[in-house]
């Protein structure tokens, strides 16, 4: 995503095919991208820089959310025609004849999880899916969902400053062996000490409307933000990779995707794997960043209602 979506201007498609390649030399083998994302264009991107390597990745993408031409915005759409449509474009863009793992990027509210699923499962008994995932869904939705059909993995936004999984969906995917894959595990750059004043954020990052990053939330954020990097200290790694090595020893079933524009911060992330905490320093972690020291929501009112992820408070 963080290529050709959301997050102020474009990379060009040449340092673009650099980072991907560079991230398949490094060692990384998960590589999840999105129709919404670029309006197509990160698809075409990651299915021109891994064609060779198809055989060695877990290739993942998403359906159900798109932008649309003609007018102009994102729309949400899981009708099983729709669903079909985008799949077979994005195997075209992608370069391959079969999806890994396919999420559904957002539950419809017009129609029935039940039919966006059933059609992702007659999609993997064609073969051009592997298995079925769901993105940002509450453990109800899942639930009904998993009736249908397998479900392999739910993404969902989770980090030391988004514990929202933890409400009931983390224990939801555990009933079902469903993977929990962690989206925005550095808090969108935040928890890596990215982000010191609303101010640097260009007009078209999405994080501009997000209410942790507002003029007003954000000193208030960074303040807390102190006591991480004092722990990073003392462990003698940068801030981010504490927060990755903490949601790994979550569980062999949480699985973070950190997405970056910048090969030394691959680099920098692919190392937390190696980052073994104790048991005080993850106790010590938890306590930190918790929904009680975080000032303000993670989405807009308009990307909320987009949404069907448990939130505090309800």
């Amino acid at each position: 995503m963080n290529l050709s979506h959301g997050y102020g201007n474009l990379v060009a498609e040449a340092e673009a095919l650099r980072a991907l390649n560079e991230a398949f030399e490094m060692g990384y083998r998960h590589f999840d991208t999105a129709t919404l994302y670029g309006a197509t264009a990160n698809e075409r991107v990651v299915g021109k820089a891994l064609a060779g390597k198809r055989h060695e990745i877990l290739l993942a993408s998403k359906c159900g959310m798109a932008m649309d031409p003609e007018l102009g915005k994102k729309v949400i759409d899981g009708r099983p025609e729709t669903i079909r449509r985008q799949c077979e474009a994005s195997l075209e863009r992608l370069r391959t004849d079969h999806l890994d793992l396919y999420y559904l990027h957002r539950l419809d509210r017009q129609v029935p999880i039940e039919e966006s699923v059933g059609a992702l499962g007659r999609l993997v008994e064609e073969g051009k899916v592997r298995a079925i995932g769901l993105s940002e869904v509450s453990a109800t939705t899942l639930r009904r969902a998993r009736v249908e059909h397998p479900i392999a993995a739910v993404q969902s936004e989770y980090s030391l400053w988004t514990r929202n999984p933890e409400i009931a969906l983390i224990d939801a995917c555990r009933e079902a062996d469903t993977a929990m894959v962690a989206f925005s595990p550095l808090g969108r750059g935040f928890l890596a000490g990215a982000v010191t004043e609303t101010s640097q954020l260009t007009e078209n990052d999405v994080r501009r409307g997000m209410p942790r990053f507002s003029a007003e939330n954000l000193p208030h954020n960074l303040r807390q933000l102190e006591k991480l990097r004092a722990i990073a200290r003392e462990q003698e790694v940068t801030t981010g990779q504490l927060a990755l090595a903490w949601l790994i020893a979550q569980g062999d079933d949480v699985i973070p995707i950190p997405g970056t524009r910048s090969i030394a911060h691959m680099r920098e992330n692919l190392a937390a794997e190696e980052l073994c905490l104790d048991t005080a320093t993850l106790q010590r972690l938890s306590e930190l960043l918790t929904p009680d020291q975080v000032a303000g929501v993670r989405y807009s009112e308009a990307l909320q209602a987009e949404i069907d992820t448990e939130e505090f408070g309800e």
